[in-house]
């Protein structure tokens, strides 16, 4: 007969072998593409797994087919613009909807999020006449005005609220502050570890955004980065060397904001207030 001791280490050595099985499926896309930006596009068809000599051919292949200073230019410009605008409007509209009370409240509330059940698919077309009555096709505008209010993001900040200690905004409004001040001087650095968490997520899903930049710009001025190295991976013969290294380049500054802000990411996905 098994004792409980050796079913409680067997059921920790189960678990720990299916934890590094995930591990490992998560990180090998990432070692596959590093180890891919050193072969050649032979080695890499062939499933080679190990690192090669081809590291500086291909770079060198990939600043001289890709205008790199300018691409990544647009990316930086378009992820700091949308981050910094859905982070202020999406709190804005998280911190009224818990603080502020009105009888349409919980319906405008729940039509908002019955927007996260239509698929993007089915906007598309909307938004691309809409952006074209004004004029905005083909710039960068395009790309961030769709995002501003995220439907997720409100619902992430309202969560949030309710863990925000309303005694301060009661003290702040005894004291005269008005309510843009709370907001500011008060809410905001009182929720960092909030605000940390969705400047991850915007950050990533608007420097790692396709579908919608795909449509809206056409010019080789305006592209990103994701547009330009899928164009390099759709050619007659891709070079997949060259495919690989963008794909590095490209990762570099998702992978730094979320060590560099990992505690605080953890912190506000798990709602803590300090």
């Amino acid at each position: 007969m098994i004792s409980y001791g050796l079913k409680q280490r067997i059921a920790s050595v189960v678990v720990y072998i299916f934890l590094a099985i995930m591990a490992f499926l998560s990180v090998f896309p990432f070692l596959w593409m590093l180890i891919g930006a050193t072969n050649t596009t032979s080695d890499i068809i062939k499933g080679k797994m190990s690192f090669g000599e081809a590291l500086v051919v291909n770079a060198t292949a990939f600043f001289s087919q890709v205008n790199a200073p300018l691409i990544f230019w647009n990316s930086a410009k378009i992820t700091i613009i949308a981050t910094v605008l859905t982070l202020l409007v999406s709190s804005l509209a998280g911190y009224g909807f818990e603080v502020f009370s009105s009888r349409f409240r919980e319906k405008l509330y729940t039509l908002m999020l019955l927007t996260l059940m239509i698929p993007f698919a089915a906007l598309m077309i909307p938004l691309f006449m809409l952006m074209g009555q004004f004029h905005l096709i083909n710039t960068h505008l395009a790309v961030v005005l769709p995002t501003v209010a995220s439907a997720f993001i409100i619902f992430y900040f309202r969560q949030s609220t309710k863990a925000f200690p309303h005694e301060l905004r009661d003290a702040a409004r005894v004291d005269g502050l008005k309510e843009w001040q709370i907001f500011f001087l008060i809410y905001m650095p009182v929720m960092r570890s909030t605000y940390a968490a969705a400047f991850i997520i915007v950050f990533m899903t608007a420097w790692n955004s396709y579908l919608w930049p795909l449509i809206v710009l056409q010019s080789n001025d305006t592209k990103t980065i994701t547009l330009v190295i899928s164009s390099l991976g759709s050619a007659y013969y891709p070079d997949y060397g060259v495919v690989m290294i963008g794909t590095v380049l490209a990762t570099i500054p998702t992978l730094f904001v979320f060590f560099a802000m990992q505690r605080q990411f953890v912190e506000g996905m798990l709602g803590s207030v300090k």
